[in-house]
């Protein structure tokens, strides 16, 4: 890396508008920073790489990469420490540093050490796992990607790792099985759906369009007055019309008292999971009782999709995974801690195309 971002410098230099160059440079220089022991010169790199990778970004850069890299690096160009203790965070930085000059094995030595000292390291279990990955080691880099796992299964690095390592040997089924697990590790992370976007595009298929626009929330003028606005298309259907109101009284109530009854300990009102299925729940009970005795060929296809949804107990991964807001991403912990089976299920049978024959 050190050599590359020596030369890479020159190329986008006289190249400045092109992307390659300065996606490549961001690369070089971020790897270069681990070499540095003066700490001005290891910011200096990565705030160098920070602004080729924006560069990129610019020039229309819109690869996982990019968005990958650029989200580890603050503006600042500060670093999170590996770990509090001295002689843990040197080793992984002396690991770090052998990594970025190609020399994998010192690298792996490092990082074991590094575990040795704090066997609840996730990240030295990861980078042990990459650099076996990197020496075509696919068996053993997924050992150690399990055992990343079995420290903390709720970061979603080491299933993207293991599942770029499954991608590489073409068995598309259990890279794919992988990705699912990571998503559904740490679903609101912007590196999270980089390995599934990869696969998606190899295998030549498409997400599920599965997403959709609810209706405006309830609103709360000035005298305290609860206003609802009605979808002007959900009024084509009478039907229709009458599961999305229940859907907007059923908000109203949350946002008046309920939610301080069902949550007492939070003094302030959000949007939570509990709330989100609640509505829609009450939305899909009255268009299926609608369904039964007048049934619409027109109906509305959010509404179609949710009663399917209820109907096979999913109601709550999809607005988890699929309408998820700064309120109900708070409800997704205790969710995934006695539902991750229901969830990986969701994105498996919802979300992700199954792999080509």
């Amino acid at each position: 890396m050190p050599e590359a971002a020596a030369l890479l410098e020159k190329v986008a230099a006289r190249r400045p508008n092109d992307v390659v160059a300065q996606e490549s440079l961001g690369v070089a220089l971020l790897g270069r920073s681990s070499t540095q022991t003066d700490p001005a010169k290891r910011k200096a790199d990565r705030l160098q790489a920070r602004a080729a990778l924006l560069r990129a970004k610019e020039l229309g850069d819109n690869s996982d990469l990019c968005r990958v890299l650029l989200s580890g690096i603050p503006e600042d160009g500060s670093e999170s420490p590996f770990s509090a203790n001295r002689e843990v965070q040197a080793a992984m930085e002396r690991g770090e540093a052998l990594f970025a000059k190609g020399d994998f094995d010192g690298a792996i030595r490092q990082y074991s050490l590094a575990l040795d000292m704090d066997p609840k390291l996730y990240r030295a279990a990861v980078y042990i796992g990459d650099m076996y990955f990197r020496q075509q080691q696919a068996e053993k880099a997924g050992e150690w990607f399990a055992r990343a796992i079995q420290i903390d299964p709720n970061q979603e690095v080491a299933y993207r790792y293991w599942g770029d390592a499954l991608l590489g040997q073409r068995r598309m089924k259990e890279a794919r099985e992988k990705y699912l697990q990571g998503v559904v590790a740490d679903p609101y992370k912007q590196t999270t759906w980089g390995g599934l976007n990869n696969w998606v595009k190899q295998n030549g298929v498409s997400y599920n369009k599965i997403s959709m626009q609810l209706p405006k929330p309830p609103a709360v003028d000035a005298k305290g007055q609860t206003n609802i606005t009605v979808d002007p298309n959900s009024l084509k259907n009478t039907g229709d019309s009458a599961a999305w109101l229940a859907y907007s009284m059923s908000r109203a109530l949350w946002q008046r008292d309920k939610f301080a009854k069902e949550f007492p300990a939070e003094k302030t009102y959000r949007h939570s999971l509990k709330e989100e299925v609640d509505a829609l729940n009450a939305a899909v009970s009255v268009f299926d009782q609608n369904q039964k005795k007048n049934p619409a060929a027109d109906a509305d296809a959010r509404l179609v999709l949710l009663s399917k949804l209820k109907a096979d107990g999913m109601l709550e991964p999809y607005v988890l995974l699929m309408l998820p807001d700064a309120g109900i991403a708070q409800d997704y912990p205790a969710y995934r801690a006695t539902h991750r089976d229901q969830l990986i299920g969701f994105v498996d049978k919802y979300v992700v195309p199954a792999a080509p024959q």
